[in-house]
């Protein structure tokens, strides 16, 4: 069984006005994602949009100190961006659809990820998203350590940063034994 992985493909990453935006190189990705979004969603596999969720109230977050305020709880920045929002709220109310806040870099850490993919029997899972060289290096590693066979779509990842963008393609590839689609 597979599941897709959605990391974090929201407005405040994407949008030119977002608070942490990847701008063009995220935006570039747009209708890959969806296209493949929306393939996953009509063979009936889970499909998971693991999402940054900040409470600006939380003095204890590491990322509060190295990034500025994004992905704010309930608010625009935290929503997905462009077609892939509309895709989502189609589909939000299926069983096999599930948003998942997450507060770290890995969708894995301090979530019930893993216990949602197992009880589903899911060993392979296909990462896209924001940003290539941190939080989806981060689950990809996660998953690779719980054993999940790794497929990263490149055309439908994105970073800040072309040069970690290629680095982490390499190191999914060489390191963590993942299939580059």
């Amino acid at each position: 069984m597979k599941a897709l992985i959605s990391i974090d493909y929201t407005y405040d990453f994407i949008a030119s006005d977002g608070a942490l935006t990847t701008g063009h190189a995220g935006q570039a990705i747009e209708s890959s994602i969806v296209k493949i979004t929306q393939s996953f969603i009509e063979r009936g596999d889970f499909v998971v949009f693991a999402i940054d969720a900040h409470d600006p109230t939380d003095v204890f977050h590491p990322e509060n100190v190295l990034f500025p305020p994004h992905n704010i709880i309930n608010t625009q920045g935290q929503n997905l961006y462009g077609d892939l929002n509309q895709l989502f709220h189609q589909y939000q109310s299926s069983c096999q659809v599930y948003w998942m806040n997450k507060r770290h870099y890995s969708a894995f850490c301090g979530t019930d990820l893993d216990l949602r993919l197992r009880e589903r029997h899911i060993t392979e899972l296909y990462l896209t998203g924001v940003c290539t060289d941190i939080c989806i290096l981060h689950t990809a590693v996660d998953a690779y350590n719980l054993g999940y066979k790794l497929f990263i779509y490149q055309d439908a990842v994105a970073s800040f940063d072309p040069i970690g963008h290629t680095w982490a393609l390499k190191h999914f590839q060489h390191t963590l034994g993942a299939t580059i689609l």
